[in-house]
């Protein structure tokens, strides 16, 4: 056992995953379109797989109320982000109980993000402000999945629960728009429900979670808890010698804790933000193994003390 969570920990060393991060009052790690589909489920039966991931985000904030970034207040904040990595996760073959599975993954994240921004002037007294323009590109913050369970009810039923951890691996440096890294941990538990009957092709999936942060000690700024939940509806049905689906997937965002902290200077600053957009897949099997690809795109709506935009994320895996 001691060897195959050691060959499991090197493997998972070497994957790469994504995250994009902009402000830090009222966004916290999770970002939206992550987790919402049979995708991103955890294998009942043992497997080793690799995901290529490809996100693009483009979005504006330009509300009354500054948003706090890296202990700054900025006005009028246009985000930009583009990343490409790959996702690891390994479902060993031993078992923890009738119809349980275990599983662990591993993301380490690159990012590139350009923040422009109003911001105060340092040289003008009267605090009038001007405008900026950041961008950082590197590792982000590595992301752990120490513990997945799934429980399987029904081979169209199952239901999971992991804890994710973020650290604080990513670029940071207080007064710069655009950092790669957030500067604080999160603790990120979250419950599924997946839907997906064989014999019709209907999925109907959901995922909620909470985000608990600590501290950023740079600006004393600490976050509040995030609650998240990220559904899909599709309908798959065979296509050019495999499978394919189509539907729609959603998120709903809500900050539900106050911003605290002597840094957190504009209030509670506590945001949400809601998005819908259609999904696609396609699967097929391959000589070894399972080819899976999935298209989607989100576009965000009633939004508050947040960047509102749209996500183009697509994802390709090989399950072994």
């Amino acid at each position: 056992m001691q060897k195959l969570f050691a060959f499991a920990t090197a493997l998972l060393l070497l994957s790469i995953s994504i995250v994009a991060h902009t402000e830090e009052g009222g966004s916290g790690h999770y970002f939206p379109g992550s987790m919402a589909s049979f995708m991103d489920g955890v294998s009942p039966s043992e497997a080793l797989i690799f995901r290529l991931n490809v996100l693009d985000y483009d979005g504006s904030f330009d509300g009354d109320v500054p948003v706090p970034i890296a202990g700054l207040a900025a006005l009028n904040v246009d985000v930009k982000s583009q990343a490409v990595g790959l996702t690891g996760f390994w479902r060993p073959a031993f078992e923890i109980g009738e119809n349980w599975s275990y599983a662990v993954s591993m993301t380490i994240p690159f990012v590139e993000l350009t923040v422009g921004a109003d911001v105060a002037s340092p040289a003008d007294p009267q605090g009038r402000t001007i405008r900026r323009s950041d961008t950082d590109t590197g590792l982000g913050d590595i992301l752990l999945f120490p513990v997945m369970l799934n429980y399987t009810f029904s081979p169209s039923l199952s239901a999971n629960f992991r804890v994710g951890i973020y650290a604080p691996t990513g670029d940071y440096q207080k007064g710069a728009l655009a950092n790669t890294g957030k500067n604080f941990w999160t603790v990120e538990p979250t419950a599924a429900l997946m839907y997906l009957n064989p014999k019709t092709g209907l999925e109907a999936s959901a995922f909620f979670g909470i985000d608990f942060n600590s501290e950023n000690n740079a600006t004393d700024y600490q976050s509040g808890e995030q609650a998240h939940l990220e559904g899909t509806l599709a309908q798959h049905f065979p296509l050019w010698g495999g499978g394919a689906s189509a539907g729609v997937t959603g998120f709903w965002y809500k900050q539900i804790g106050g911003d605290s902290g002597s840094g957190a200077n504009f209030g509670d600053f506590k945001a949400k933000s809601k998005g819908i957009g259609p999904v696609i897949s396609y699967s097929r099997k391959l000589s070894n193994s399972d080819l899976i690809a999935e298209f989607k795109w989100l576009h965000e709506s009633n939004v508050e003390k947040r960047p509102e935009g749209d996500t183009l994320f697509l994802k390709i895996m090989l399950k072994y």
